[in-house]
């Protein structure tokens, strides 16, 4: 039996399957009625699921090719943020930002519109400039930035063929310090998203406001102080899951360290979050943040019958077809639930009733209820990439049932 990170998810696949060289990857695929490649398994959804061949590229050769004359890197997709993040640093390179786990592969991150935080930091695969797929016949090829598919070929869902290479776009390498601040009201929430480089907010929604805010500013910036809106700093490591060891958290209390060791809310040699759990996220337009939070503050104490804690994060605007900040600069509104679906889909329904006021789009790996006209309603080029899995995947060898609902052919 196979099944995601959490365990929520089973796979239907009839195989599991590890090539260990692209040539044996595309045997597979050709040979393949129904595939689908599966990431690090950190999806809530059923958006790797697939009732034929699932193959992980977690055996291909671990590729990192760093061009330091263009300013990119080329990796194999099998690879995971952790993987690849220490290579960069090492030759004097960044990435623009990274998620809250290092333990994510970047084809599946980036295929899902997977995202950090800050105000001017676009979503993962905004680092993305090039694309290596491979299609239903096993042959390869490359869509770059400024070819007409591009935009709808980043965030793709898996639908438009089997993920083996990325490259992405770096910048000089940076340190970073992080401060987590306690008791910070809910009015406030907007000034402090945007005081610094990557800011986390999190909440059980028992209380007034936000219990913690995790703070990452460039270590090149002038510290803050140390009280700050009614808030506090912490005086020791923390954790935003109650009961979990804060030493699985990246150093805090303004310790400089690599943009690597920082970003992230959690260190690579230990589970994060807690591993028993499910996940909900919904982007809404930042403006309408604080509307967003006081309907969500209407219902607290629906959420916190279920909920371990909820986070929120802001993403620049991109232009990727189904990315969850395309066309907008959003607010991500996210939750972290007790390991029971049938407790959490109720209060899921009502989360998603209190902010669609806010045209909230659901994050495709995580779980959701909104039906699907609801959820293409959301995304104004969806139409534009249907036509691209018709034009690439005629046959839908590599659809799945997440794809038939909410994309049909």
């Amino acid at each position: 039996m196979v099944t995601n990170w959490a365990g929520n998810v089973v796979f239907a696949a009839r195989a599991l399957h590890r090539p260990t060289s692209v040539a044996q990857l595309q045997e597979l695929v050709a040979g393949s009625e129904r595939i689908r490649a599966l990431g690090s398994g950190h999806s809530f959804s059923r958006i790797a699921d697939t009732t034929g061949d699932l193959v992980t590229l977690a055996g291909l050769p671990p590729v990192v090719d760093i061009d330091a004359a263009a300013g990119t890197a080329t990796i194999g997709a099998g690879l995971r943020y952790g993987e690849v993040t220490p290579r960069l640093h090492e030759a004097g390179f960044a990435l623009p930002n990274l998620g809250s786990l290092p333990h994510i592969a970047v084809a599946g991150a980036c295929a899902t519109g997977t995202h950090g935080s800050g105000n001017d930091n676009g979503a993962l695969a905004t680092a993305v400039s090039a694309v290596e797929l491979m299609g239903a016949d096993g042959e390869l090829r490359t869509v770059r930035r400024g070819d007409p598919d591009f935009a709808g070929s980043v965030v793709a869902l898996g639908g438009l063929g089997i993920v083996t290479a990325l490259t992405l776009d770096l910048q000089p390498a940076f340190g970073v310090r992080q401060w987590v601040y306690e008791g910070l009201a809910l009015g406030d929430a907007e000034e402090v998203l945007a005081s610094a480089y990557s800011v986390s907010l999190f909440t059980y929604w028992e209380g007034d406001g936000f219990e913690q805010a995790w703070v990452k500013q460039r270590d090149t910036d002038p510290e803050p102080p140390a009280r700050w809106l009614g808030a506090t700093r912490a005086d020791a490591q923390r954790h935003m899951v109650r009961g979990v060891d804060p030493g699985h958290c990246t150093p805090q209390l303004g310790e400089p360290g690599a943009w690597h060791e920082r970003l992230p809310h959690f260190r690579l040699a230990f589970t994060p979050s807690t591993g028993e759990e499910l996940q909900s996220e919904y982007f809404v337009p930042r403006a309408a943040l604080p509307d967003a939070l006081r309907a969500l503050d209407a219902i607290r104490d629906r959420i916190a019958q279920v909920l371990l804690v909820s986070e929120i994060r802001t993403v620049a605007a991109d232009d990727l077809w189904l990315s969850l900040a395309e066309g907008r600069d959003s607010a991500a509104l996210h939750f972290t639930w007790v390991p029971d679906a049938a407790a959490v889909l109720p209060v899921v329904a009502a989360v998603e009733a209190a902010v669609e006021p806010f045209a909230p789009r659901p994050h495709w790996g995580k779980v959701f209820g909104m039906s699907p006209a609801t959820v293409s309603g959301r995304w104004p080029r969806l139409p534009e990439f249907r036509k691209l899995l018709a034009e690439h995947d005629p046959a839908g060898k590599f659809r799945n049932e997440m794809l038939d609902r909410y994309v049909p052919a």
